[in-house]
Parts: C-alpha cells; structure tokens; sequence
C-alpha cells in the first residue's frame, strides 16, 4: 500500500512524528534499521546513561553521605553485573513502549536500512539481504547522529570506546580518559568516577560544556574536580597506543608545545557528534546538504526536494532528544494541514552531573555579543531550606533579565533537581514573562523552586531570603 508518510529512524524524533501524525490521521509507516525502536537515545543514550548515572549516585551516597543523615550501612559493595542489569530492564521497558505506542496507533514499521529511491518512495535492504520498496506521499528523515570520530584513533568498543562502550564496561577501570569535556563526557566520566575510576579529561578548549553560560561552567569544574576529575584544558590527544596492557595517550597543548604521555585503561571518545546521513541517498535525490553534511531544510522542515524533510540531529540545531521531539510534531502537524511550530527559544538543556545543570534561553556570553542591556538575579542553594535538608547546598539559580523590559531572556541552574526545575524557566519564557512574574507567584514552602523564585526577585528588584 502507499502511506501517507514514511519515517526513517525510530529515534525520538521520529517516533512521535510518527505517533503525531497518525493521531491526526495520516497513515505512517517506520523504517528501522535496529532490532528495537528508540534509536540512539532510548537504546544506547539518554536513558541507559541516567540509569547508570542514578545507581552510581545511589552508590556514591551510601559509601559517603548516609552517615551524615543518620545511616550506617557500612561500605557498600559494588555489583556492577546487577547495575547493568537494571540499565538494560530500563532500556527495554522503554523500547517496548515505542513498539506498543505503534501498534496502539495503528503505525506500520519495516526492519532494515532505508534510502531515498525516487519521488515518493524508499528502498529497505533487510538482514536477509532482500529488499522492500515503501511508497509515501511524504517521507521524513529522522536519522539522527553518531559519534563524532577522533583522527588517527581507532574506537574498538573495548578499550578505546565511544559513548555506547561505555554504557556497557564489564569492570570498573582503574584509569578512565575522557576526550571532551562536553556533556556525554562529563556524564560519563562522572558515572566511572563514582564507581572507583581514576578519570581525567582532555578539553580542546580552555573551558568545559561550551556553549553553557560561562560562570555556570566555571563553578561546575570546581565542584567536579573536587568530586576527584582531573582536567587537562587546551590540550589535544594526538594518538592512542594499544600495543601494551596499558594504553599510552599522547596529549599536547593546543597550542603546541611537548607532548606528554598519560597511561589509561579505557579511553571514551565524546567529542561530539555527526549527523546521520550516511548511505541515505541524499546526493542520488539531490538533497542538500550544508558543510557540515546536515540535511538543508526550510521553515516548514522541507528539503529542496518535493515531499521529503527532515528533523533532529540531522538538521541544524542542537543535537536534543526533546528538539527532535518537537520538530516530529511539528512536521506531522504541518503535513496534516495544521500549523506546527517549535520555538527555539525555549528549548532546555540538561547537563546530569551531580549536581545536575540545566538552561533554557540565553547566556551573559550570548547577551553581551549581542549588545543586549539586561538584569541578573542569583540565588545560592546554599540559602534554600530544602536544599540544606537534602545535603545539596552547591550550586545556585541565575536569571537574567531584559533591563527595559524585564523579561526573562535566560534562567540557568546547578544544583539538585536542575533539571526538572528549568521547566519553570521554559514555561515563563515560552510566554514571553518577567522577573517580577515569576518573582510574584507563590511557590510551595520548602521546597527547591523557591530558589528559582528568589533569583527572579534577585533580576527585578531584591531576594527575600539573601
């Protein structure tokens, strides 16, 4: 049968275009190359990391922070089989949530590597080496990205390992070295550190989690170097030699300078990621494509080819689940005849560290290279009743103001529950608010939000409670 639209990739993106659309009553069919939906976020990302992520902490409190409230329970023996275990329950509950999610909205899906061929249709070459052709009157390319290679180094999955290796380690390595201080990076490192890991991190920049406001990162590397992560910053790791039980990493300053040889177990490879384009038929359709090999696309997520777009990783923008997420609607939205939009604006980004780091809008980097005139309010967690209670005093909330108008360009946390609490950020800036918006709504004694409160307070006028 033809479709009404055809999906390739089951990642984020993808699926809920696909549920979206079929919602709205379009006939979908999904092109998965794996042998499970979710893609790289649900399988061997996102969810799998905050599995390991949140039983590392749970193991990190017991051996180091239970005696403080009250708790001996002793030092903690560390399962690690088991702790895999629970990553690999939460991953399959969550794939089989996509599978059940099609079959309840009637979504077709096909197993094997999809590629453009011809208008309207898409070639599936299946394991058994046989082929399928999909007929749609629309096709949505929802690919996503890959790990970003390291030049003159070789990933194995076994010691030398890109993100996906290090969801899936069989033992604690005495020495871990991460190369890129950028989010996955930093996650993972921190997930190996907890569990007994000696880590270090080699940065090109002079900075970790570029693209967070500064004095945010700044504060986080102190707080992460005193959980034991060591930093080389402006260095560059220029080889890897496996030939020994030990790895020798050559790392150098990037400006050049001697070369220093650091021995490791495991080395991650995070320095980012690429789009997903490879074997699509984008040339053959003549699909474009910008320098950086991500697919073209105009307002409405349409390629310059007639009936074919594209969302997520694989167009501009930031490499988030929850972006690709809204793109699938909004696409699935506009190719039923409505208005789907996304707001780019308002989109958050979580880092989850301990503490977690989340923003949403602008940083004072961003601001001040747009001449923009604006407020900032700050609160420590430090100050918050709840926060003390818990035992999570770093960290703190930054807002940051228009000076003439008072609305909120910005919201940046770290601290406990960063994550959930940016929404409130997200929300406010998604309707245009202010500082004294947010500062004079009541929120719930004691509880986290609170500071959220009083740094918008802090941007408008003053903070109660400092």
């Amino acid at each position: 049968m033809a479709y009404d639209l055809a999906i390739i990739g089951s990642g984020p993106g993808g699926y809920v275009c696909a549920i979206r659309a079929a919602q709205l009553g379009l006939s979908v069919i999904v092109i998965e190359k794996d042998a499970t939906f979710g893609g790289t976020c649900l399988n061997v990302g996102c969810i799998p990391s905050k599995a390991l992520l949140h039983t590392s902490e749970l193991f990190e409190a017991a051996g180091h922070k239970f005696a403080g409230f009250g708790i001996g329970v002793g030092q903690p023996v560390l399962d690690l089989k088991a702790m895999m275990a629970h990553k690999s329950a939460v991953v399959e509950a969550n794939v089989s949530g996509v599978a059940f999610l099609f079959k309840k909205n009637k979504v077709a899906s096909v197993r094997g590597v999809g590629s453009l061929a011809g208008a309207g249709k898409v070639s599936v070459a299946k394991d058994d080496g046989s082929r399928e052709e999909v007929e749609a009157k629309a096709i949505v390319i929802a690919t996503g990205s890959d790990s970003a290679p390291l030049r003159g180094v070789t990933i194995d999955e076994k010691r030398i390992v890109s993100s996906t290796g290090a969801l899936a380690l069989t033992s604690v390595p005495q020495r871990l070295l991460v190369v890129g201080a950028g989010v996955i990076g930093l996650e993972l490192g921190s997930v190996w550190r907890r569990l007994g890991s000696e880590v270090t991190v080699v940065e090109f920049l002079d900075r970790i989690l570029p693209g967070i406001d500064g004095e945010v990162a700044r504060q986080a590397q102190r707080i992460l170097q005193r959980q034991g992560i060591g930093f080389h910053l402006q260095s560059k790791v220029t080889g890897v030699d496996a030939s020994g039980e030990a790895l020798k990493v050559a790392v150098e300053p990037t400006a050049g300078g001697a070369t220093q040889i650091i021995n490791t177990d495991i080395v991650l490879v995070a320095i980012g990621r690429r789009p997903y384009a490879d074997g699509l038929g984008l040339k053959e359709a003549g699909v474009a494509v910008d320098e950086r090999g991500r697919i073209a696309v105009d307002a409405h997520y349409q390629t310059n080819a007639a009936g074919i777009y594209a969302i997520g990783d694989v167009i501009a923008g930031p490499m988030l689940a929850h972006k690709a997420e809204e793109e699938g609607v909004a696409v699935a939205e506009i190719l039923a005849g409505q208005a789907g939009h996304v707001d780019y604006a308002a989109i958050p980004n979580v880092v989850y560290t301990h503490p977690e780091i989340a923003s949403v809008g602008q940083s004072e980097e961003d601001l001040k290279a747009a001449g923009i005139a604006y407020r900032v309010g700050k609160f420590p967690f430090s100050a918050n009743g709840r926060a003390r209670a818990m035992g999570a005093k770093d960290g703190f909330v930054k807002v940051l103001a228009d000076a003439a108008t008072d609305r909120v360009l910005g919201v940046h946390i770290m601290g406990p529950f960063a994550g959930e609490l940016i929404a409130e950020g997200t929300v406010l800036m998604a309707f245009a608010g202010a500082a004294e918006d947010l500062g004079r709504i009541c929120h719930a004694h004691p509880t986290l939000s609170e500071a959220v409160k009083e740094a918008a307070l802090a941007a408008w006028s003053k903070p109660i409670h400092l």
